[in-house]
């Protein structure tokens, strides 16, 4: 299978999430924009911070991402 975005936005809430996953067990994938934006000479601050899942933990991952959601 693939990979899924589960969040973009910023590096405090995506550290927070990407915790969150690990601890029920989830493995994620971070990508870091702004690293990526600055090692490239230009700048991007919006939706700096991707955190990607693999499709087929989704069932174990969307209740903890909705209790993160509700939590903001």
């Amino acid at each position: 299978m693939g990979l899924m975005k589960v969040f973009s936005g910023s590096e405090v809430l995506a550290i927070a999430l990407q915790e969150r996953l690990e601890e029920a067990g989830v493995e994620t994938v971070k990508k870091d924009n702004i690293q990526s934006a600055r090692l490239g000479g230009f700048g991007q601050t919006d939706l700096a911070i991707e955190i990607f899942i693999q499709e087929t933990d989704f069932a174990k991952a969307n209740p903890v991402i909705e209790e993160f959601r509700m939590s903001l």
